[in-house]
């Protein structure tokens, strides 16, 4: 302690005791980010999920800060399918149709458990059908053809005509088996040791000018009969095509986009448009900007940053890659007729080993070079029952799917009809133009080919924010208050959009230099 002399307000002395005082820096901290995800748990803990908020509510409410509540609200609108209003003066309103809450979940894991079991099903019916093809189109087929043989050897006995040279059994053996022969072979060439090419010998005579072995399209046996009995393997959707679509929608517009953009390059319908913008803000540092006129932008400046010199192209409109409805083999039609007229071959012969009592005890007298005596009796199961049931389901797989085809087509059809509607909403609005009920109906028969039905286009419009208006003249005419607001803002924005944000800085070093 040290002792310091010190003077008293009336000019006295006094000793006081002076101590080394503790120094404390001011330094300045970064502020902390809370994780979005138990930011918004909190919020759903302590809010009302039917109440509007705003990012002051949640801060307030929480005790949060504001930061960490915004990200909080763009968690819960990502997870639970939340919605954005915008107030005259530019405030976010963050809403939650459903409240904390995923009813879309229990319709979502039906769907998906439907699927699965499906999928499942499908695998094992065609895992059960590249092995019974084996049997009933190829074995069984050979397998009558040598009974038709061993029949013609007891009929002729010991005719020694039957033994002069040529095909034993006779011409009736060998024109079976060219006929079989050609079923097999002109279609299924690659397992054949040469190449029989369409409109050549056998059943493709005068079909379809020949074709030359390089020419044709190297499809396995076992491909052409999985699509016949199954259709056409579609390929494997790709789960984050939609996600690039967007990112590369938001790098050609220069970072900022709008719920428009996002419909326009990925057709989705808005319910499902909203939370997955609020979750890629979430995944790439996306921000949302409201102009004054109330319209939404969405920012995304991390995503500009590029090392190309070319200029990110704007994906193509979803109508220009709505899917066509897949064929019903996707096999061409001899394919068809040759797998079909083998199965019928099969059925027809399991009903004649039925009715002659076919067994296999029966079959193997066939082959004695004596005229055969009938013998034994019994069931016939493996050259009767089974051949007839086999080939019978066989045949039910490409008829359900032919009864399903005019649903499947009818959903197609109203999809291309949605997006038609989509597409003439949004490029009205984008052109200032009206939009009305005739011209909307014409786009829906100009992509179906057929007027929509009921009221339908109506409740397409209602979907995408359109409030109706009937003028005086009668005519009906449609407004977008939000898309068209949104695609002010959008457009100002990018106008106002630096090139500096998608420029790198210099680089400083780099491992490719000595």
């Amino acid at each position: 302690m040290f002792l310091a002399r010190a003077t008293t307000a009336d000019g006295g002395e006094a000793l006081e005791s002076s101590r080394p005082r503790a120094y404390v820096p001011l330094v300045e901290s970064a502020p902390t980010y809370l994780d979005p995800v138990k930011a918004g748990e909190a919020i759903r803990a302590k809010v009302d999920a039917k109440t509007p908020l705003t990012v002051a509510d949640a801060a307030a409410r929480t005790g949060l800060a504001l930061r960490d509540a915004e990200n909080g609200l763009k968690w819960l609108s990502s997870e639970y399918r939340g919605q954005l209003r915008v107030t005259n003066e530019g405030e976010l309103v963050h809403l939650f149709p459903t409240g904390f809450t995923k009813p879309w979940e229990g319709r979502d894991a039906r769907r998906q458990a439907v699927k699965a079991v499906g999928h499942a099903l499908a695998g094992a019916m065609r895992f059960v059908v590249r092995a019974w093809v084996a049997i009933v189109l190829v074995a069984y087929a050979a397998i009558f053809v040598a009974l038709l043989i061993g029949m013609t050897f007891a009929r002729q006995g010991n005719d020694s005509s039957s033994r002069r040279g040529g095909l034993p059994g006779g011409f009736l053996a060998f024109g079976f088996l060219r006929v079989v022969g050609d079923a097999l072979f002109w279609t299924f060439h690659p397992w054949s040791p040469f190449a029989v090419g369409y409109g050549g010998m056998g059943w493709g005579a005068g079909m379809a000018p020949r074709r030359s072995r390089s020419e044709e399209p190297k499809v396995p046996l076992y491909e052409r009969v999985n699509r016949f009995f199954f259709g056409p393997h579609a390929p494997p959707e790709d789960p984050r095509e939609n996600e690039r679509l967007i990112l590369a929608a938001i790098r050609a517009g220069k970072g900022r986009i709008g719920l428009a953009d996002v419909m326009r390059v990925t057709g989705l319908p808005r319910e499902k448009a909203d939370p997955m913008m609020a979750r890629l803000m979430l995944d790439y540092d996306g921000d949302v900007d409201v102009s004054e006129d109330g319209g939404i932008v969405y920012r995304f400046a991390a995503i500009r940053k590029t090392a190309s010199e070319t200029t990110e192209r704007e994906p193509a409109p979803a109508w220009t890659r709505s899917k066509a409805l897949p064929p019903l083999t996707g096999n061409p039609a001899g394919a068809n007729f040759a797998i079909a007229a083998i199965n019928v071959f099969n059925l027809f012969m399991g009903l004649w080993g039925i009715e002659n009592n076919m067994t296999l005890e029966r079959a193997i007298h066939l082959f004695d070079k004596v005229p055969h005596v009938m013998v034994g009796s019994g069931l016939p199961i493996a050259l009767g029952i089974v051949p007839l049931v086999g080939s019978a389901l066989l045949f039910l797989l490409p008829l359900g799917r032919a009864l399903v085809r005019p649903m499947r087509a009818k959903a197609a059809v109203e999809e291309k009809g949605r997006l038609a509607v989509l597409h003439e909403v949004l490029d009205r609005v984008r052109v200032k133009q009206p939009v009305t009920d005739a011209g909307v109906a014409e786009a829906w028969k100009s992509a179906t080919g057929e007027a929509p039905p009921g009221k339908r286009v109506d409740r397409e419009l209602v979907a995408l924010g359109g409030d109706v208006a009937i003028e005086e003249s009668g005519a009906t005419r449609w407004r977008f208050p939000e898309l068209e607001t949104e695609a002010a803002a959008v457009e100002a924005e990018r106008e106002a959009a630096g090139e500096d944000e998608a420029k790198l800085g210099a680089v400083v070093y780099a491992t490719d230099e000595g």
